[in-house]
């Protein structure tokens, strides 16, 4: 293991302070569960870890004005037990429950899978579709960063050295119909192959009437599938239109991926594990 010195800071602005003057020679530590693999491994080469996993500051979930806010520091764990999580951004509770084996969501956290910015990152999608926002922190001040500007590319995070994600503010909705499913090599302890999460809602003549939906983990970036949520909106869901929109969605991602030879087994993929998920909203449309 490469030899690195260890700060464990008492409050957020003395964090803040300790990146100002260390920032580019200092790596985060906020679950550990993605730092201390590349540590061990020797790909990590920085001096110092800053572990933020114990400010309060970072730990909370709680509805304000702003909407749902989701401190950084909240665990996969935590998230799963929250009401506030359950109400207002179930397809995010859901994530919560295949999230790696529970030993890893007893402390990895939303903001280390967000700054890890990897393609796989499973809090991804469910963020997306409730249109959240990263409030970072620096010796500046405080700023704001959408989740489709967040990855600069697979593994790039466009945060700089001296930024700290505080929280996520998600547009709460108690939504009808969501859900967040994937595709994983194993059924635990696997990176997700492809991921995707949707909320939506339905009018009294049970047409769709609101909906988000977010592909992940197939992409390099965040995707919000705009193109899949208007061929939905004000219909009435049938398997068919639901195929259709399968298909869409496959078309959609070559789109953003090109035709790698990987497309041979994504692009069926991605159509049944979204007619997997998407299926029930035909019963759910008809009650």
């Amino acid at each position: 293991m490469t030899e690195m010195k260890y700060y464990r800071p008492e409050t957020l602005e003395q964090a803040l302070d300790f990146l100002d003057a260390h920032g580019a020679r200092t790596e985060i530590l906020a679950g550990g569960t993605d730092v201390m693999v590349d540590v061990r491994s020797g790909v990590l080469h920085k001096e110092t870890l800053l572990d933020v996993s114990r400010l309060a500051a970072l730990k909370k979930i709680e509805m304000t004005d702003a909407g749902l806010c989701v401190g950084s520091g909240v665990t996969l764990s935590e998230i799963n037990t929250s009401p506030l999580i359950k109400k207002y951004a179930p397809a995010l509770g859901k994530c919560s429950e295949t999230f790696a084996s529970r030993q890893i969501r007893n402390i990895a956290t939303i903001g280390g899978n967000v700054a890890h910015a990897s393609p796989c990152g499973d809090t991804i999608p469910p963020l997306v579709i409730h249109e959240a926002r990263a409030v970072v922190a620096n010796q500046n001040g405080v700023k704001e960063i959408s989740m489709d500007a967040i990855a600069a590319g697979a593994y790039q995070s466009a945060l700089a050295a001296g930024d700290i994600i505080v929280k996520f503010i998600l547009k709460p909705r108690e939504a009808g119909f969501a859900d967040f499913q994937k595709i994983a090599r194993r059924r635990a302890l696997a990176i997700s192959r492809m991921t995707m999460a949707v909320m939506a809602d339905k009018d009294e003549a049970g047409k769709i009437c609101f909906v988000r939906f977010s592909l992940g983990a197939c992409t390099p970036t965040p995707h919000r599938m705009d193109a899949v949520e208007s061929f939905l909106m004000g219909q009435n869901p049938t398997h068919e239109l639901l195929r259709g929109a399968g298909t869409l969605l496959a078309e959609k991602m070559v789109e953003i991926t090109g035709r790698r030879s990987s497309i041979i087994y994504k692009e069926p993929a991605v159509q049944g594990l979204f007619m997997r998920m998407m299926y029930p909203m035909v019963g759910w449309c008809e009650k």
